[in-house]
């Protein structure tokens, strides 16, 4: 068994939130680190800040994976003496790798905006801003029947063949294959120079077209073939349409002012800033983690009667009440249920690392305002 690097925390993790799904402004992926470095450790925090990465050093972590980007523009210079210079002199001294995942985890199944519905408890939710359609692909592979059964397994705990509520979903058919290795190979079966024919079987499922690259990693790990044969095939059905917030409904009837302490008790905060008739009845709320102060008119687009988000400005709370839309603002902070989210996605695929690491959240809160 080979150490898990960084490299494999990385590829199990964009198999649930891809690059392909940040928006295009954004900067996500590995921002300092090596990809062949070892990880024991692996640490989960909303933001990377100096008292973080003291946290990470503490408890030896070898890679952080943060929400917020550590660098959203390309550096000029880097001045050490500078809060962000000694942040990043300090991860390296101590060879901390550092991921950020900012949009596309907003975006993804699961991913920030579903765990802040969660909270709520909002039901029968949907996609408040849709972005991007991941488009569904047949993946065969041609698996000899000494090793069909562990091959399955393989790809189907990496997530291939979920269709609706079921996963694991594949169909397979034998036949016979043939093959001649040639000089410079090193065949699992038959000898070189000689055809070999095998009783094989042909296996199809479905996947998502964003986990294409890491499908193919994991097959190729789990047949035992030199080359592996597989075909990729585009199919019509319809893939999940993706994008940021979501929008639900909610099962006890209540006015605005019983909603404020609903979101005051599910994130946590001592007040939120908010916007409306106090006596308005709310029945269908819309969410989206961050600054989603553009989003508005989408909101009131979905027929939303509230409409939380954060980094709100006076001229958008204006806009807002004259529309007719109710409005919550409980700080930009919120976005730090994707610290569980997160420990909780490699709790659960743990099994497709090389080896066992270890997975915490930062204990630390990063919210700069205080109250008083």
């Amino acid at each position: 068994m080979r150490e898990t690097v960084v490299r494999d925390v990385i590829q199990l993790f964009e198999n649930w939130v891809p690059k392909s799904y940040a928006e295009s402004w954004d900067n996500v992926g590995l921002q300092i680190g090596d990809m062949e470095k070892p990880v024991k450790r692996l640490m989960i925090t909303l933001d990377v800040v100096e008292k973080v990465v003291d946290e990470a050093i503490d408890k030896k972590a070898d890679m952080i994976i943060a929400h917020h980007p550590l660098f959203f523009e390309s550096l000029k210079s880097i001045n050490l003496n500078s809060p962000k210079g000694k942040v990043i002199a300090k991860l390296m001294k101590h060879q901390i790798s550092v991921y950020t995942a900012h949009t596309n985890l907003d975006i993804a199944e699961g991913g920030v905006n579903d765990l802040l519905a969660e909270k709520l408890e909002l039901r029968d939710t949907k996609v408040l801003v849709p972005t991007k359609t991941d488009h569904l692909l047949k993946f065969i592979a041609y698996v000899p029947h000494t090793h069909v059964d562990s091959f399955k397994e393989a790809i189907g705990n990496a997530g291939a063949g979920h269709i609706g509520n079921y996963s694991h979903c594949t169909f397979q058919s034998e036949g016979k294959g043939a093959f001649k290795p040639l000089s410079g190979t090193n065949p699992f079966i038959g000898t070189q120079g000689e055809i070999e024919q095998v009783n094989e079987y042909k296996v199809e499922t479905i996947i998502k077209e964003s986990q294409l690259e890491y499908m193919i990693q994991v097959a190729q790990e789990a047949h035992p073939y030199e080359e592996m044969a597989y075909d990729i095939v585009p199919l019509q059905n319809k893939g999940k349409v993706n994008g940021l917030g979501r929008y639900g409904k909610i099962d006890k009837k209540m006015n605005l002012e019983e909603y404020v302490e609903v979101v005051k008790k599910a994130y946590q905060v001592p007040f939120v800033r908010f916007v409306g008739n106090k006596e308005k009845t709310v029945k269908k709320v819309a969410i989206l983690g961050g600054s989603g102060k553009g989003f508005i008119k989408q909101a009131q687009k979905v027929g939303a009667d509230l409409y939380i988000t954060g980094d709100l400005t006076f001229h958008d709370a204006q806009d807002a009440e004259q529309a007719g839309i109710s409005l919550i603002d409980p700080g930009h902070h919120i976005e730090e249920v994707m610290k569980k989210g997160v420990q909780s996605y490699f709790q659960q695929n743990k099994k497709n690392l090389p080896s066992p690491i270890e997975v915490e959240v930062s204990d630390l809160t990063t919210e700069p305002f205080q109250w008083g």
